[in-house]
Formats: C-alpha cells, structure tokens, sequence
C-alpha cells in the first residue's frame, strides 16, 4: 500500500503529499441517505484535507474509519 496520499490543498491551490498515518477514511451521509467515501488528511499546521474516492478503493484501503 502508498506510503502518501495525494490530495488538492484548496488554500494553496497545490496538489500535497500526505504521510499514511496522517490519513483516515470516512463516510458522509446526506439526509436523502446516499453515502460518499472519502479520506481525510491532516496537513503539517493542522488543516483537514479531503479526496472523494469510490466505494470499492474505500473498501479495500487497510486503515481506520473515523
């Protein structure tokens, strides 16, 4: 498995590097019940990141669900 992920930094407008244990996956809920699956990432000065993946990649990444 990737020792970094790669997210877009809306702040700086750069794609970054985020180290594995930096990174978890979760899941948004609409109130209509449809599910997104994403990864969350915490970037060195403590902002959050995220990247939309499909359920499949979602479900084969070996990592914590927050």
């Amino acid at each position: 498995m990737a020792n970094t992920y790669e997210f877009y930094d809306v702040k700086t407008r750069s794609k970054i590097q985020i180290q594995q244990a930096n990174v978890h996956k979760t899941k948004f809920v609409s109130d209509s019940g449809r599910t997104t699956y994403a990864l969350r990432g915490a970037t060195d000065d403590g902002r959050s990141v995220t990247k939309f993946v499909s359920k499949k990649d979602w479900e084969t990444l070996d990592m914590a669900e927050k």
